[in-house]
């Protein structure tokens, strides 16, 4: 049995990663409000694992390679911490709570921590991050986006086999819907998301791209571009349509919520013609919150029929 000792050193660790999902979550954190409090602290657990793989990968005062080792020292702390070690990362000991409470394989974890690292892996020193095909695409998304969905399902809890390709699937809509918000600032840092194959179909170059003018409205070529990548999108929508009847009942308006905010956030790119060159793309706060109230009902509604 765990000691009051243990138990206080779990809670603490908890605290920690709720703290950093609240801080730094923004669209996940309004869907983490409405989980139950268990299933809730083993989500921010895994945000918190991701967020500081990203920042360490994302850490440009440093060079690639330092980055990447880094990344393997962490990782290697990570093992340690994994096989029941003393750690003194409260992400660590709470995400190992975390895998053992929902049975989360760590191969998972694994392949969260290799897409945060494509980005350092790829090409010449000075050669921009490029994607040649879509296929080459989605295997990124399926590593820093669709993964996440395969971890989170195992929370949120699930009995049928075919919610884990309904997950990877809404993880790739998240993503590229993140990618078109983010295509301004992607390019800013050497960075087009954006298949190379797309990019020729529209004539648009990759030149033209990471050196356009600040702030200047996309081209035609360009709108049709994104609404490429945006239909793409809509489809994988329609796959976190299918997955939310298959989730335990308690954790759908959770889920519920991050859908409807991530396709909120699409639909308004939609609806600026896919210019997200002259501003950022965004969902407003009166819009997450009319989205978390109307989930926090679903949840009510799901306790009392429980109960």
């Amino acid at each position: 049995m765990p000691s009051q000792g243990a138990d206080s050193d779990l809670s603490r660790a908890y605290a920690e990663c709720r703290a950093i999902a609240k801080r730094e979550a923004k669209n996940f954190y309004y869907a983490f409000v409405v989980l139950p409090r268990p299933r809730r602290d083993a989500i921010c657990a895994t945000y918190a694992f991701m967020r500081q793989a990203d920042d360490l990968a994302d850490d440009e005062s440093l060079s690639r390679d330092e980055r990447r080792r880094n990344l393997d020292a962490w990782m290697e702390a990570w093992r340690t911490a994994a096989r029941g070690e003393q750690t003194p990362s409260p992400v660590f000991v709470a995400v190992r709570d975390a895998t053992k409470r929902y049975g989360i394989p760590l191969a998972l974890l694994d392949e969260l921590v290799a897409g945060v690292t494509m980005d350092l892996q790829q090409g010449a020193r000075d050669a921009p991050d490029t994607y040649a095909t879509f296929d080459d695409l989605y295997r990124y998304c399926y590593l820093v986006a669709s993964v996440v969905g395969l971890v989170c399902i195992r929370i949120f809890g699930y009995s049928d086999a075919r919610a884990e390709k309904l997950a990877e699937e809404t993880g790739v809509a998240f993503q590229l819907t993140n990618i078109l918000r983010d295509v301004s600032e992607d390019a800013a840092r050497h960075r087009v998301y954006l298949p190379l194959e797309d990019l020729a179909a529209q004539g648009v170059t990759l030149d033209s791209l990471l050196r356009r003018p600040p702030n200047a409205p996309p081209t035609q070529g360009e709108r049709a571009l994104l609404a490429s990548v945006g239909l793409r999108a809509e489809k994988y929508y329609e796959s976190a349509q299918e997955l939310l009847p298959l989730i335990d009942r308690e954790s759908r308006p959770a889920l519920r919520v991050l859908v409807s905010i991530y396709h909120a956030l699409l639909k308004r790119i939609e609806r600026a013609d896919y210019d997200v060159f002259t501003r950022r793309a965004s969902v407003p706060t009166a819009q997450k919150v009319a989205i978390l109230a109307a989930g926090l009902m679903r949840m009510c509604l799901v306790r009392l029929s429980i109960g």
